[in-house]
């Protein structure tokens, strides 16, 4: 389990519920059900820190607070 800020909507247009990442830059997923894009983007965090890793590139640290406001 990663401890980032993930925020979860409805898009009428992708006609999904998409899961985003912000600390974690294009980091976001979708899903039929918002129990499905929040599945999703747990891996997709997964993939995104393993590639960075890979590449040589820095991971944030989990920032542990609210980064936005609705």
């Amino acid at each position: 389990m990663y401890k980032y800020e993930i925020i979860l909507y409805w898009s009428n247009e992708d006609d999904a519920f998409v899961a985003e990442v912000p600390e974690l830059p294009g980091c976001m997923a979708h899903g039929r059900t918002q129990e499905t894009a929040l599945r999703e983007v747990n891996e997709a965090m997964r993939l995104w820190i393993e590639t960075a890793r890979e590449g040589g590139d820095p991971v944030p640290e989990p920032k542990g607070e609210r980064l936005m406001l609705a």
